[in-house]
């Protein structure tokens, strides 16, 4: 019951739209028990109703539609309508499910999409069992059932339980959120607020690192592995000759999201400074997704370009191995409501092969410059310094970064090393941290 408290409370809303961020914990103090007690006297009407209905109870179990469906109703009020083929899917009996793996053995050709209920009786108010025309049998929980609800509120509740969809948008107002690097590798409650922070904003620094290379391969155990690509899995960014990176210069480097060469780019970054330059080097960001959202709303034509033509990217050259890349992606990746899920823009690597009729060219131009030069109004850019011993952690689907000159030396006066990640490791660690820290009563 706690568990779901806390897991409510944590994500609850507070006034102003901001995002609520927990305070590292105490020695030999609960952080969630605190943090809950706090938000539970503080929680919304609303909130505190759904969390008095944590723990439901079944009124009423009935077959409808020609037994294809089956209807619950809830002690709350509430009802919850299921499809039997649905339900018989996903029976959880072990014939039918492996508990061990959490996976499915029933096989599709052994399911009937037009199965019925033969008989549904309720156990309790806690469980309904069914039994079907073959006379398989199928046990349901309560708590299961009620959170598989169909209803359109139920599911966004899932998603956002599943994958945290909430972005808190930016510009030049930036409150960039930091966290002591120990903390997140040794506290599990700062690792779940580093990583829930960084799906929500889209940028974290960890300060206080050690200001040698390996810190990144640390980090990479701590959410479990490092993305390898033919950069190596981490690279040095300084000044080198015959570069073979815009990256490894002195230059300005303009907005950009890295390897979208990629058919699969990296979904996180990290960027940790050793060391510092004292005059120049300034990193720079903005929120891809709030520009996109400007962009879509003060020129919907150019976002529709943006978001329809496939672009060439190229990459050749040698490094952790030779390699000969080439892709193409959309400028604004979206999904089916057209609502942006990833920036592909990287000036530096976008190919001369352009494939695309000729008359299409200048209107791509157009929607491009549009959208860079909203990249790069002062409204929406953040400025700031790396310090050494800061590690920058930041959204390469949707956080474009830059960087501004500096002078060379004649030794080394910039040194980053940098990782990746992807989104499928960062997240998976994010859901195991969730769990383990929302377990503590």
């Amino acid at each position: 019951m706690w568990r779901a408290v806390a897991n409510i409370l944590l994500r609850a809303k507070v006034p102003g739209g901001r995002a609520c961020c927990l305070p590292p914990a105490r020695k030999g103090r609960s952080l969630l028990a605190g943090a809950t007690r706090h938000r539970w006297r503080d929680a919304a009407p609303g909130v505190r109703a759904r969390l008095l209905s944590m723990n439901p109870g079944i009124q009423k179990a009935e077959a409808l539609d020609a037994g294809h469906f089956v209807r619950v109703e809830w002690e709350d009020g509430s009802e919850s309508r299921y499809p039997c083929v649905w339900l018989r899917d996903n029976c959880q009996c072990p014939r039918c499910f492996l508990r061990s793996a959490g996976a499915r053995r029933l096989v599709l050709k052994d399911l009937d999409v037009n199965i019925v209920v033969k008989e549904i009786t309720l156990a309790g108010r806690k469980k309904i069992s069914i039994t079907w025309p073959d006379e398989h049998a199928s046990e349901y929980e309560a708590e299961w059932l009620k959170r598989r609800c169909f209803s359109e509120a139920a599911r966004a509740e899932m998603r956002e339980d599943l994958f945290l969809r909430e972005q808190q948008y930016w510009g030049s107002d930036l409150q960039l959120p930091k966290i002591p690097f120990e903390e997140i590798m040794y506290n599990d409650e700062s690792a779940y607020k580093w990583l829930c922070t960084l799906k929500k904003v889209g940028i974290v620094l960890l300060t206080g690192a050690a200001t040698r290379q390996g810190e990144l391969v640390k980090l990479g155990r701590r959410i479990g592995f490092l993305r390898l690509t033919f950069y190596g899995p981490t690279w040095q960014v300084q000044d080198k000759a015959d570069a073979n990176n815009v990256a490894y210069t002195t230059g300005k480097l303009c907005f950009h999201t890295d390897y979208p060469v990629l058919q699969q780019p990296p979904g996180v970054q990290f960027l940790h400074c050793i060391k510092q330059t004292a005059a120049g080097g300034e990193s720079e960001v903005v929120d891809g997704f709030h520009v996109s959202n400007k962009l879509k709303k003060q020129n919907p034509q150019a976002y529709q370009i943006l978001s329809s033509t496939p672009v060439d990217y190229t990459d050749v050259g040698v490094d952790y191995c030779d390699f000969a890349v080439q892709c193409k992606q959309r400028i604004i990746d979206v999904d089916s409501r057209g609502q942006a899920v990833r920036i592909n823009y990287n000036n530096a690597t976008r190919d001369t092969v352009f494939d695309v009729p000729a008359e299409k060219v200048r209107p791509f131009y157009a929607a491009l410059k549009e959208f860079d030069d909203l990249l790069n109004s002062a409204e929406h850019k953040f400025t700031y310094k790396l310090k050494p011993g800061d590690i920058v952690t930041f959204d390469n689907w949707r956080v474009l970064h830059g960087r501004q000159s500096y002078h060379s030396g004649s030794e080394v006066t910039r040194h980053l090393e940098g990782a990746y990640a992807d989104w499928d490791v960062v997240m998976s660690r994010l859901r195991l941290l969730k769990k383990r820290v929302l377990n503590r009563d």
